[in-house]
Parts: C-alpha cells; structure tokens; sequence
C-alpha cells in the first residue's frame, strides 16, 4: 500500500504545471456542463411528472422538452474531444492557460444555460399540464439560453484552432 501511494505521488510530481493547468481546464468544462444538464434534466422531469398528473396525453411533448438542457453536457463533452488532441508534454504555458479558459468559458456558460433553460422548459410544462397549447412557444423560447451554449462551444473551437 505505501508502496503504490509513493509511485502515485511520484507521478504526480512529474506533471508539470502546463499539464494540470490544461487538464484542470477539461475537469471544470466536462463537469460543469455535465452538472448543469444533469440539474436542467431533473427540473424539466420534475415539472412533467406533476403535468402528466393532469393530462397524460402530453407526456410526449414534456419529454421533449423536459430533455433539451441535455445538450450542454454533450457541447462540454465535444469540445473535449476537440480540446484533448492539444494537450501535450512541453506545452507552452500559454497553450495551458488557454485551455483551461476554453475550459472554463465552456463548463460555465454551459452550466447556467442548462439551469436557465430548464426554469423556461418547467414553466411551459407546468402551462402544458394546466391545458394551454404552449409547446412550439416553450420550445422557441427554450432556444435562447441554448444559443449561448453554442457560442461558448464555438469559442472553445476557436481557441483551439488557435494552439499549435
């Protein structure tokens, strides 16, 4: 045991700073994005429960939309795999820094969309289950916060088209 934890704390003291401020960068935009769709999830699954308590014939629609703040995990999760094949030993500390801001914008932007599009998805559920014919309205409304998302993504690609 004491064995193993020297060998890990080995390898730990061989990352170089450049190494853990990039992958620190990828850690905060997987989990974010990852936390805040999986909160924006809950919310629009929540409200279609108590819809569906009144009308059960919109189940489908509350599905729908009950899943769109699903999608910033997925752009945090893209722009990982866009972002990784930048990472490398003896990365210039200003390849570092920029990753771990594409990291940031994209974890952060795409955490408080989802918590944003889910407070527009909820309402319009809860509008669904009371009988108003509101799905195309909540869905286009729905599209805003998500916009944002979007940009943050581009901009994690841009950056990344940027780093040699």
């Amino acid at each position: 045991m004491v064995d193993s934890l020297a060998t890990v704390a080995t390898q730990v003291a061989r990352i170089s700073p450049e190494l853990f401020i990039a992958w620190a960068g990828m850690i905060l935009m997987v989990a974010l994005s990852g936390l805040g769709s999986a909160t924006g999830t809950v919310m629009g699954g929540s409200a279609t429960i108590g819809a569906i308590k009144k009308n059960d014939e919109i189940f489908g629609n509350c599905m729908l939309l009950s899943a769109l703040p699903g999608t910033q995990g997925l752009y945090g999760f893209g722009a990982f795999f866009i972002l990784k094949a930048k990472i490398m030993v003896g990365m210039p500390l200003l390849n570092a820094c920029a990753i771990f801001a594409a990291g940031a914008i994209v974890g952060l932007v795409c955490y408080f969309s989802a918590i944003q599009q889910a407070k527009i998805v909820s309402c319009g559920i809860d509008s669904l289950g009371q009988g108003n014919d509101v799905f195309g309205k909540t869905l286009i409304l729905a599209v805003y916060p998500e916009l944002y998302a979007i940009i943050s993504f581009a901009t994690a690609f841009l950056i990344s088209t940027m780093l040699k």
